[in-house]
């Protein structure tokens, strides 16, 4: 089963499971289901509203960053899925701070609770940089489901890698 890398840390018995939907055929249709519509937010304008409407709701005393963006050069299928960057600069006599959210173009695509889930985890990085235990209840916090969306993220990104390149859609059974 080393070809679900995305599932690597999983129970077996659930590699299992996802393996045998993938070899039927049913792992695109059984995503497709559950997830069937596409959001809206496709301009990098329409999603800066977006991050900050969630920010302001659960990050109130955070900073809002200056830019966000679908970055084309971010890809999910090649291991970055969004990015949070911070830039220190002199100006003048004081230090200025400016962050920056990319998120990968394919998120434009895919249905809103899995852009919902990776703008939950950028906004977390403007609370807590590392991936620590405090970083994953901030997830929680602003999206209870948040552990059950990267699952099904991971599914659909190994049932996207299982398609053959002029066969994949962005979503399973539905248009490229």
């Amino acid at each position: 089963m080393s070809d679900l890398k995305y599932l690597s840390h999983y129970p077996p018995a659930l590699l299992l499971q996802v393996r045998t939907l993938l070899d039927e055929g049913r792992l695109g249709s059984w995503l497709r289901q559950k997830y069937p519509d596409r959001h809206d937010i496709a301009t990098d304008k329409a999603l800066y509203q977006f991050v900050a409407d969630l920010k302001q709701r659960y990050l109130k005393n955070a900073p809002l960053p200056s830019k966000v963006l679908y970055d084309n050069r971010q890809h999910p299928l090649k291991g970055t899925l969004g990015t949070n960057t911070t830039i220190s600069r002199v100006q003048g006599g004081k230090l200025k701070s400016k962050s920056e959210i990319r998120i990968a173009a394919l998120f434009r695509e895919l249905p809103l609770p899995f852009l919902e889930m990776i703008v939950v985890h950028e906004l977390s990085h403007l609370k807590e940089k590392d991936h620590g235990k405090a970083f994953y209840q901030l997830c929680v916090h602003m999206l209870p489901d948040y552990h059950q969306l990267e699952f099904d993220l991971r599914l659909w990104l190994t049932w996207r890698e299982s398609q053959p390149d002029d066969d994949a859609s962005i979503i399973p059974n539905g248009n490229k």
